[in-house]
């Protein structure tokens, strides 16, 4: 008797970030530790992280905010996914969110420190490519034409 085997590909790992933009405009970065055990270490990114097991994108946004931050974003609306082709490999949900504090005063848990940033200073930040790719896509969806 002939048996068939099926070998099942490994769920892919899984991701969150956010870009959360406040009424002026400008994008909430956070300098990431310069670490190379980490993803792009000493980069500009986007506040998120993994999906714990289980999880979903939308429950690690929030956890994930909540533990680097201290932060409640509003408005938080899924957007897309683009993958890390050139760090983690992982899947990644980009989120939308605003919020209108003094980011100065967050409680940062990991990274260097979290700063606003009008998007015309974007191309001088050192970002990782699909992070870069996705706020340039939120941007040019949002932007009025």
């Amino acid at each position: 008797m002939h048996s068939k085997t099926t070998t099942e590909e490994p769920a892919a790992a899984r991701g969150a970030v956010a870009i959360i933009t406040n009424r002026r405009g400008e994008l909430l970065l956070h300098l990431r530790d310069d670490i190379p055990a980490i993803a792009w270490p000493g980069h500009w990114s986007l506040l998120g992280g993994g999906c714990d097991p289980g999880e979903a994108p939308a429950a690690a946004i929030v956890r994930e905010l909540d533990e680097e931050a201290g932060l409640t974003a509003e408005s938080l609306t899924e957007l897309f996914e683009i993958r890390d082709e050139h760090g983690s490999g992982q899947i990644i949900t980009f989120f939308a969110a605003t919020w209108d504090g003094d980011e100065t005063r967050l409680p940062l848990s990991e990274g260097v420190k979290l700063q606003f940033f009008a998007p015309e200073h974007l191309d001088i930040l050192t970002i990782p490519p699909f992070i870069r790719d996705g706020i340039h896509r939120h941007l040019a969806a949002t932007r009025p034409s």
